[in-house]
């Protein structure tokens, strides 16, 4: 499947508007296309879709899909029917004339994807139906569904089974959830316990930038997070269901655009929120987790959380909603010793058995590792994955590693303090034991005689409060629920208690107490490309609202900011926009060729900065040059060009060399284009 003669290739690029697969999906296709059971776990936006809807107008007949939420399927349906496939959907929340249409395409023979909902399977009907309109494929996505143990669990997705089974056809399950035991159920339910062809892709999604930061007036760092990122399209996850509607409030108040979602709300009221924010730019939502996996939005830009998610899974299903098209995106995950406590007591309190709880334990421990991680979070984090020797710079520990200490001591007199208090405390009590502060509560137990009284007076309370966070995330102490939350040391404790270890604990989240620090404002693209970038948005919120379309339907984000930083001339240089396909191309391609070469003045700003310059004149000639080898000195390579301040810089580099050339542009560009730039270069 590597040549631009193949189908696949060609319906890739006709149809989807892309030069190539992304990681780990050709291989999917293929075997998908074949006709093999498959089972693919691939990271939330690693362009699961793509590996069964490519495959479906591959194949003769029909393909069913089988979605969880209603808003998904509608939002999948509508992107291809812009790309111009045939597909439809049989939900509740059709009208009447949607149905029509999904009828006549399937009598018609024109429907090439239908999707439905796993409830709709319990009608006894549906099997003859499907095998009438000649189903030939079953794709599952988020098969994680049918785990009765995941907090996703569907019944209805137990029954997909036996409908493989009924119309005999091959199946490709897709799901996002790593976990090895989810995985052995998938197998077990939708495919009788025989193994498909099983495809574990990476889950490195690096173009998210991960960070954590300990809560220290945590609704101003959700709201300096948002400041930062103005017009961009965000999700930020609550706790609980009150925090959805006072943060949402808060952004109003501060000037962002902000709804809330959470479960309490009418289902009228939630159809509501989701399709705004799938609509409108920029909006930001503030939910609880029962908003997220029906979230086809491609152009979120941030993820908040701000409180501690459940779980490593559900934090990264969580965070992977961001960035779902491949542009930068970034996250932030605020994180306490509330918060430890009561995904403690959620554990414990539950009523699943012990060893699902001891899972859930490790699961949580994962997380808090991640939270505390002294070393980059991403190799942390894929580790968790059994994915090793990855590169990263591009987490907040990376950008500035964190000042470590020698924390030993101060955590053996915390394990001190609450060994000799017969661990029925919680830090509060602790630290005033630590701190030398002989409340009514510390005189009556006679707690201001013990050795550990007045001893830790090197570090304040909050700075205490710290070492205790930072000793639950590394799993030495947990709350019992059965002693109301007192803290209770684990096994991992008993070696630094002893002597026999010590710990080193992050100095920055012992520091003096202060506000949360405003960040500079993050933006898109380079301050020269930043007003046509406007523009292009402009033109596609227009369009897309006199379709009644997600605006990312017309085009994602990453589209429009290759559009800005390339600008292309004509349908030709627009053809070879990643995400233009030839059904896009024709609908909005002179459109926003019109706002490029129209509205925008042609010449580059970073061109006009080199009027009456020699280089002026160099970077004509190494514009044309480029443009003349985008796609290699045969025109069948992918395209590949430098931005404007690149060209720039090469045409005032003097003493040119091929090293030079390569630190300006890349080792990649510099194949193609370094012999014909240092020819003009030599000639100035």
């Amino acid at each position: 499947m590597k040549t631009q003669d193949h189908p696949a290739t060609r319906l890739l690029r006709d149809v989807f508007g892309f030069d190539g697969f992304r990681p780990g999906q050709e291989e999917i296709v293929e075997a998908v296309t074949q006709g093999e059971n498959v089972l693919a776990i691939m990271p939330t936006g690693g362009g699961k879709s793509l590996c069964f809807q490519l495959p479906a107008l591959m194949r003769e007949g029909v393909t069913v899909v089988i979605s969880p939420l209603i808003a998904l399927m509608r939002d999948q349906v509508r992107a291809l029917q812009e790309a111009g496939v045939g597909a439809g959907a049989l939900t509740s929340g059709n009208t009447p004339e949607e149905t029509d249409a999904v009828w006549q395409g399937l009598e018609a023979g024109t429907l090439r994807l239908l999707y439905m909902a796993p409830e709709r399977l319990a009608a006894g009907s549906v099997t003859s139906m499907l095998r009438r309109v000649g189903v030939n494929l079953i794709a599952v996505d988020e098969a994680h569904c049918v785990s009765q143990w995941g907090h996703d669990f569907r019944p209805d997705y137990l029954r997909i089974g036996e409908l493989r089974r009924a119309l005999d056809v091959p199946l490709a399950a897709f799901t996002a959830t790593a976990d090895a035991e989810t995985r052995t159920e998938i197998v077990q339910k939708l495919f009788d316990g025989k193994p498909p062809r099983a495809f574990l892709r990476g889950f490195d999604r690096p173009n998210i930038h991960l960070a954590f930061a300990a809560k220290n007036k945590p609704r101003d760092q959700i709201l300096n997070f948002a400041a930062a990122r103005p017009g961009q399209s965000g999700i930020v996850y609550c706790g609980t269901r009150a925090k959805t509607e006072g943060i949402a409030r808060a952004l109003g108040q501060a000037g962002r655009r902000a709804i809330h979602y959470h479960g309490g709300m009418d289902a009228e009221d939630r159809r509501i929120a989701e399709r705004q924010f799938q609509q409108e730019d920029g909006l930001i939502v503030c939910a609880t987790v029962a908003f997220g996996m029906g979230v086809d939005k491609p152009d979120i830009r941030w993820v908040a959380h701000a409180d501690l998610p459940k779980s490593i899974e559900a934090y990264y299903q969580e965070i992977g909603r961001a960035g779902r098209d491949g542009a930068p995106a970034e996250t932030l995950t605020l994180f306490g010793p509330d918060d430890i406590r009561l995904r403690r007591s959620q554990i414990d309190e539950g009523l699943a058995p012990p060893e699902r709880r001891a899972a859930d334990h490790a699961r949580l421990n994962a997380l808090l590792g991640l939270a505390e991680a002294l070393t980059c979070r991403r190799k942390k984090l894929l580790s968790y994955f059994d994915e090793h020797d990855v590169a990263c710079g591009n987490c907040d520990l990376c950008d500035t590693p964190p000042e470590v200490f020698d924390g030993t001591t101060a955590v053996r007199k915390a394990l001190s303090a609450i060994l000799r208090t017969d661990e029925w405390f919680g830090s509060g009590h602790l630290i005033d034991i630590l701190l030398g502060i002989g409340t009514d509560k510390v005189k009556a137990r006679g707690h201001d005689d013990l050795p550990t009284f007045g001893v830790g007076g090197e570090y304040d309370r909050r700075q205490w409060q710290a070492v205790f966070r930072q000793m639950m995330g590394h799993d030495l102490i947990r709350p019992d629920p059965e002693r109301h939350g007192a803290l209770r040391m684990t096994d991992a404790a008993l070696p630094i208690l002893r002597g026999e270890a010590e710990i080193e604990l992050r100095r920055d989240t012992i520091a003096a107490a202060g506000g949360p620090r405003r960040p500079a404002v993050k933006a898109m693209v380079s301050e020269e490309d930043a007003p046509l970038l406007s523009a292009l948005k402009a033109k596609r919120r227009a369009l897309a609202e006199a379709a009644k379309v997600p605006a990312y339907i017309i085009f994602t984000d990453r589209t429009l900011i290759e559009m800005a930083e390339t600008r292309p001339g004509n349908l030709d240089g627009m053809a070879r926009i990643g995400g233009v396909g030839a059904k896009k191309l024709e609908t909005y391609g002179a459109e926003f060729l019109r706002v490029i070469n129209g509205d925008a003045e042609r010449m580059h700003p970073t061109r006009r900065k080199l009027a009456g310059r020699t280089e002026g004149s160099v970077y004509d000639k190494l514009l044309q040059v480029q443009a003349d080898l985008a796609r290699g000195e045969g025109g069948t390579d992918k395209p590949l060009s430098c931005s404007a301040s690149q060209l720039a810089k090469v045409a005032r580099l003097h003493n040119p060399d091929d090293a030079a050339l390569a630190r300006l542009i890349g080792e990649r560009r510099a194949e193609r284009f370094g012999a014909a730039f240092l020819d003009i270069l030599s000639e100035r």
